[in-house]
This record gives structure tokens, C-alpha cells and sequence, in this order.
């Protein structure tokens, strides 16, 4: 009984040893892998690299390096490596039909690492939330709403979504429509729509100014006026327009669509 006992303690000791061992594994071996990376993420060749493809890679990379410190702590237990492996097998393949959804928002990453159809810094619009692009991960891609919200959308989600990225292009058409009174002249307000686009200081020039008559209401003309800018100016052009219009139409009398009150009145005139 004694020698089973002593057996049992020298065991427990030996195992002792290996798990204070695995666990130091695991915690010098963590911030090695985030030193590491760290040392990649400031190296020359990786900041030649777009800042989508930076994060992406990161991300993958950070995973990589996590896994295999783990491994080694596990090994350092003394379960064979072939347990290890069949056990890992086995793990992933019922982890990857219980997540099928995972797997597809890395196959997802990968599609928009390949395609590009966005990359970090660019203005993108989901139909569901509009942002710029912070982070490309491996399994999600981070945006930044105007108003600072944070949204994280699964890359499988996106890589599937119809996207229009306002950052592809230089330039934006800035498309405004204006609702103004039928006894207004049309000349007159064309000719003020004109003169406050050509003022504007966000126009690019040389590119064609568009100012028309785009649909007949039953109050009202529509206007539709069209100037070219660079999309970074496109919201500052946008309430700059609409200002100058506000005050050009006050100056020159330009009255806009009735209200419902106003219409009433007029019917009991």
C-alpha cells in the first residue's frame, strides 16, 4: 500500500512539473507570439502591403501562432502528437459542421482579399449600415458609421451583399432636386441653380453642370441639379449647396412647393 502510494505522489509530482511547465508554455509563449507579431506588424514588406491585406493576414497570422503554442504545451503534457492529431481531426471535422456559418466567413475573407472589392479606409454602403472600413479580419470586416458607431458584419454576409463603395471612384455626382412653385419662371431658377453651382467651390471643373426640369407635380416643378465633386467634399458640397440655394431663393423671391395649408387657403380664395 505504501509503495502504490508513493508510486501514485512520484506521478503526481512528475505531472505537477509538466502542467507548471505547459502553463509556462503558454503564457511566455502568448507573449512571444503577440511580441512576434508585433515585430511583423512594424517590419518594412508588411507596411508595403494595403492596410486590408495587413489585417487580414494578422488576423490569420495571430491564430497560427496561438495554435501552435498550444500544441507544444499540450505535447509537453506527454499525449502523443498522433493522439493529438486524431483528436484535432475528429474536433474539426464535427466543429466544422456545427459551424458551417464560420467557415463561410472565412471563405468569405478570403474571396474579398482576392477580389477587392472594398479595402480598409473606403466608404462602403451595405443597404443595412453604411461605414468606412477599419479592419478586414479573417472572419468579419469592421466599419465606422458617420456617427461612430462600431459595426462588426461576417464576412460571408458581405462577400454575398450587394455593396456600393463610394471609394472606388475620385469623383461623386452630387444629384439634388429642388421643389419650387409653377408661377416661379423656369428660366429664372435655372439660372440660379447654374450660377450656385459654378460657385461652388467644391466643383470640379471642366466637368458638366446639369440643371433641368425632372418631373411635373401636382403643387410643384421638380429641379434636378447635377455637379461633379470629389468624394471626400460630398457631404460638405452637399449642405453648401443646399444653403446657397435657401438663400439665393429668399433673395430673389423664388417661392417653393406649396404646403397643404397654403393650397387650402387658395381653394377657398
Amino acid at each position: 500500500m505504501t509503495e502504490v502510494l508513493e508510486n501514485l505522489a512520484n506521478e503526481l509530482m512528475r505531472f505537477s512539473g509538466k502542467l507548471i511547465i505547459a502553463v509556462l508554455i503558454i503564457v511566455i509563449g502568448f507573449k512571444f507570439a503577440k511580441f512576434l507579431l508585433n515585430h511583423i506588424k512594424k517590419g518594412r514588406g508588411f507596411h508595403k502591403l494595403e492596410k486590408s491585406t495587413q489585417t487580414f493576414i494578422y488576423s490569420i497570422l495571430n491564430i497560427l501562432f496561438k495554435g501552435l503554442v498550444l500544441l507544444t504545451a499540450v505535447a509537453e503534457l506527454g499525449i502523443p502528437m498522433t493522439s493529438i492529431i486524431a483528436v484535432l481531426g475528429s474536433f474539426g471535422l464535427a466543429l466544422g459542421l456545427a459551424l458551417q456559418g464560420g467557415l463561410s466567413n472565412i471563405a468569405g475573407g478570403v474571396m474579398i482579399m482576392i477580389f477587392k472589392p472594398f479595402k480598409v479606409g473606403d466608404f462602403i454602403d451595405t443597404h443595412d449600415d453604411s461605414g468606412t472600413v477599419k479592419e478586414i479580419n479573417i472572419f468579419n470586416t469592421i466599419l465606422n458609421t458617420y456617427d461612430n458607431r462600431v459595426v462588426i458584419i461576417p464576412n460571408g454576409t458581405l462577400s454575398n451583399s450587394v455593396i456600393i463603395n463610394y471609394s472606388s471612384m475620385k469623383k461623386r455626382l452630387l444629384d439634388l432636386e429642388v421643389a419650387v412653385d409653377y408661377k416661379n419662371s423656369v428660366t429664372k431658377v435655372k439660372e440660379i441653380l447654374l450660377q450656385i453651382a459654378k460657385n461652388s467651390k467644391y466643383l470640379v471643373k471642366d466637368d458638366n453642370i446639369l440643371v433641368a426640369i425632372k418631373e411635373y407635380r401636382n403643387n410643384s416643378l421638380i429641379f434636378t441639379l447635377q455637379i461633379w465633386v470629389l468624394k471626400d467634399d460630398y457631404s460638405k458640397a452637399k449642405y453648401e449647396v443646399l444653403e446657397e440655394i435657401k438663400k439665393e431663393f429668399d433673395k430673389e423671391k423664388i417661392t417653393t412647393e406649396n404646403s397643404l395649408l397654403d393650397i387650402l387657403n387658395n381653394n377657398k380664395k
